[in-house]
């Protein structure tokens, strides 16, 4: 490991961790509708986006433009309306999918998902909220933003021309047939979650439908086992965090405690980055059970046995579709 890589390597671990620290403290503080989404989002585009750009900005405004649209339609009278509520989050959901295998739309492609999701599973049992949250929504978006900006300008990057986004590593048949991979995974589950409206399942939701970005290739089955443990080494340590925290009830220690994981998750991610994807699946799952949980004053050791009993459950499906799909022998698109 030379120097120069020690120095990239430092920069890099220390963005992550301020950056991290900064959208928990001010979500925390602040506390709007969805706040806990913000640093979730922050650590995603940190590791992610690894300079600054006007597109960043870019993707980010037509994020929000969507979400409020999307906001505003479902204060209207389509949540009585079921199939067609579904069918349209079926649609958007596709889209997306083939959205973020191009690297110049994966944050709005990210965004996008969130917010098909989270916005008319609220809408269904009250309508006029969902402006409300679309506007949180938006709002964690640009905190995020802001904050992966604001990390940029305090520890940049060695200065270089911006040559534009990487062209897709696959072509246009293949990206539809890894969206639609996608959707066979995740939208039964989606439509179950929506129709019973399953206690608790909004952050289940949420974590099915980003994870099927990573099991659209052809090694899913491995991927989808490797959700599981993430997804319960997220959960145990969340509920360890959690205690700690009750003994200390703070504000500030609550920032420093989560600094003090970013920081060892980020040396992990950047020091191995053949196994990134894990810690980075683990500590989101943190950042989420812990935010939602304490912002909403709940009690985050009955929350994390049902959504992680719940996130277990839905990657042993997982795993069965992924070996389902593994098992056909179709005819590759780009044949």
């Amino acid at each position: 490991m030379t120097s120069s890589f020690d120095a990239a390597t430092q920069r890099r671990v220390l963005r992550y961790t301020l950056g991290v620290m900064t959208a928990v403290l001010l979500a925390a503080w602040i506390n709007w509708p969805l706040a806990f989404v913000a640093p979730v989002f922050t650590a995603k585009f940190l590791l992610d986006k690894s300079h600054l750009h006007t597109a960043t900005l870019y993707e980010l405004l037509l994020a929000l433009i969507a979400t409020m649209a999307m906001g505003l339609l479902l204060s209207r009278s389509i949540t009585h309306y079921p199939i067609p509520l579904l069918i349209l989050v079926g649609l958007v959901m596709l889209w997306s999918y083939y959205l973020f295998s191009h690297p110049k739309w994966n944050l709005f492609s990210t965004m996008l998902l969130i917010a098909v999701l989270v916005l008319p599973f609220m809408a269904i049992s009250n309508p006029g909220i969902s402006v409300m949250l679309a506007l949180g929504l938006a709002t964690s978006g640009v905190v995020a933003v802001l904050v992966f900006a604001l990390m940029h300008l305090v520890i940049p990057e060695p200065k270089q021309q911006f040559a534009g986004f990487a062209p897709p590593a696959i072509n246009y048949s293949q990206r539809w047939k890894m969206a639609f991979r996608a959707m066979i995974v995740s939208f039964p589950i989606v439509c179950y979650f929506f129709i019973f409206q399953i206690s608790e399942a909004l952050l289940t939701m949420i974590f099915i439908a980003i994870l099927c970005f990573m099991i659209t290739s052809e090694k899913s089955v491995k991927i989808s086992m490797f959700l599981i443990f993430c997804n319960a080494l997220g959960g145990v340590l969340a509920v360890a965090t959690y205690s700690v925290l009750s003994v200390v009830p703070n504000l500030t220690f609550y920032t420093l405690l989560i600094g003090l994981m970013a920081i060892s998750i980020a040396k992990r991610i950047y020091s191995e980055p053949q196994k990134a994807p894990i810690y980075a699946t683990a500590f989101s799952t943190v950042l989420v059970l812990i935010g939602s949980t304490l912002m909403s004053a709940g009690d985050i050791e009955s929350n994390a046995i049902i959504r992680v009993g719940q996130l277990v459950a839905v990657s042993l499906y997982m795993v069965f579709v992924s070996l389902f799909l593994e098992s056909r022998r179709w005819k590759p698109l780009s044949d």
